[in-house]
């Protein structure tokens, strides 16, 4: 069991972890403007900023809520990207991260929300048309929901990048002591589970933060 969850292992080394370097891998491949001529590569950002932007349009409506909210979502889809090439540590697969992003945002929100916004936040604690005597229970569930929020966000995230990779590795572990027509069905299948992670990847940066805007325009 050790050597299957080595792969989630961030320490290399005894005084630092050299695996964390990796949150900075997605930085070589995003498209320099100032120095390359649009190319194929850069005409596929602006197409997903451009999605991310209709996406955010409804929920939000100031630009620089949205750049800061896109930012976030390239980041984490190119660290879940980056953690699908082999000997490239996932850093989006610990809790450390993932909490890292999703905590300091829930308490801005809700920091900015009690201290400009406290009517309005007391109200959103009790749904329209709840009967009077539920409406103590309706605010220590509201009250809750809240509270975990960003550890939702965290595990939510980090439960979708250990198991994909888990499941790539049970997979392929025992390959080379298959027949030739079942190791055929294991490249496929492979095949099948690494395209299932690329799409996990995109769509678990995507819930993280369309999420954490809809959490920005409750305050």
């Amino acid at each position: 069991m050790m050597s299957i969850f080595n792969i989630f292992d961030p320490m290399t080394n005894q005084f630092f972890s050299f695996n964390w370097i990796s949150i900075y891998f997605p930085l070589l491949f995003l498209p320099m403007n100032f120095w390359l001529m649009p190319s194929r590569w850069n005409n596929l950002w602006n197409l997903l900023f451009e999605f991310m932007n209709n996406e955010l349009n409804v929920i939000l409506k100031k630009k620089i809520y949205k750049i800061n909210f896109i930012s976030i979502f390239s980041m984490i889809m190119m660290i879940n990207f980056m953690g699908l090439f082999s000997y490239i540590f996932t850093a989006s697969s610990h809790m450390s991260m993932n909490l890292s992003l999703s905590l300091p945002m829930w308490l801005s929100f809700m920091i900015i929300g009690w201290f400009f916004n406290t009517n309005h936040m007391l109200t959103h604690q009790v749904p329209q048309g709840t009967p009077k005597i539920l409406m103590p229970f309706m605010v220590l569930i509201e009250l809750i929901s809240n509270i975990i929020r960003p550890g939702t966000l965290s595990i939510r995230l980090t439960a979708n990048m250990i198991a994909g990779h888990l499941l790539l590795t049970l997979i392929s572990n025992n390959g080379n002591k298959l027949m030739f027509l079942f190791m055929i069905m294991l490249i496929m299948s492979q095949t099948m589970l690494m395209l299932l992670e690329l799409s996990v990847a995109m769509i678990q940066s995507y819930v993280f933060t369309i999420l954490l805007s809809l959490y920005s325009q409750e305050i």
